[in-house]
Parts: C-alpha cells; structure tokens; sequence
C-alpha cells in the first residue's frame, strides 16, 4: 500500500505498523515499546495524520493506504 512519508510518496507492506516502517527507515530492530533492541537511543517521533503516535504505541499503530506520516529525527547542535 502506499502512504505520504514526509511528503513524498513511500510504499509499505499490506498491515504495517509505524513500528515496522521506523524500523525500516533508520535500519534498527524495534521492540513492542518502541525503543531500539540495541538498547541505543533512537531519537525519532512520528506523526501519523496530523497526531503524534507515542512511542509504546508504534507496535499497535497499523498504517493504511493513503496515510501521511511525518517520521524526525532529533538533531544536536546550535
């Protein structure tokens, strides 16, 4: 199916959840709290339609056709 990811066009697997697609995008297993298995931080929020999704709700979060995804990144600096 296919979503809006920061404004451009992205597809995703049928049944996907913002969990699978954050994996994806930054490479990281996730778990079902949505923090990084490596124990790392992550440093990512996601919007899904306009609302933040917390993340110990990625995991039960499903994507559907035609949604608009603002996935960021936190970035240090002055």
């Amino acid at each position: 199916m296919n979503i809006r990811l920061n404004g451009a066009q992205h597809a995703v697997a049928d049944g996907a959840t913002v969990s699978a697609l954050v994996g994806g995008i930054t490479g990281r297993a996730l778990g079902t709290d949505g923090r990084a298995t490596d124990g790392r931080k992550l440093g990512v929020a996601v919007a899904r339609n306009a609302e933040v999704v917390p993340r110990s709700q990625w995991h039960a979060t499903a994507l559907a056709e035609g949604d608009d995804v603002e996935l960021v990144t936190a970035v240090q600096g002055g």
